[in-house]
């Protein structure tokens, strides 16, 4: 298989994965070039991130992770935001929590593209918060904070997301 041909099928295997669907350029010397979705794209159009996405809207944090990056995103899942203590997430999204709601999702987000074959050698990364997140490996499981790493290297244009099953918090 030739090398587009690899990349062709690995986008749409986390098109596949994600619900994202790859967006073609525009017209280049008669062919079409294929475009990665950013991190908030590929978020957007995956449900199984839609409290995450409400929640970066919230927190006005969209045009930043649609950015230039890169950043690396450890992303909860519905399923990790839906572990937390009844009523915290409607508490987060409230204006009045902007300030706290900005710091957990910052937490999440590591300053450059951070593949897992990198992560795994590192003993902490400094998230984009200003906290270090603890990274540890356990039985074949890579944990950041406690949380366990489900899905890796989900590339975007902008960075990558590496999936978790838990919302990590700062300070903790």
């Amino acid at each position: 298989m030739t090398i587009a041909g690899r990349f062709i099928a690995a986008v749409a295997l986390c098109g596949a994965f994600f619900g994202a669907t790859a967006v073609y350029a525009g017209h280049h010397e008669g062919g079409h070039s294929m475009a990665k979705p950013s991190i908030v794209e590929i978020a957007a159009g995956n449900p199984d991130f839609s409290t995450l996405v409400a929640a970066l809207q919230a927190a006005d944090l969209v045009d930043v992770l649609s950015g230039d990056g890169p950043f690396t995103v450890f992303a909860p899942t519905n399923e990790a935001f839906a572990q937390l203590p009844s009523g915290t997430v409607e508490m987060l999204l409230l204006p009045e929590n902007k300030g706290k709601l900005t710091a957990i999702l910052t937490y999440h987000v590591v300053a450059g593209k951070v593949m897992a074959a990198d992560v795994v050698t590192l003993a902490e990364a400094k998230s984009v918060e200003g906290n270090t997140i603890a990274v540890s490996v356990a039985d074949g499981a890579v944990m950041v904070d406690g949380a366990t790493v489900v899905a890796t290297d989900i590339e975007a244009s902008n960075g990558v997301i590496h999936v978790i099953d838990a919302v990590i918090m700062p300070g903790s």
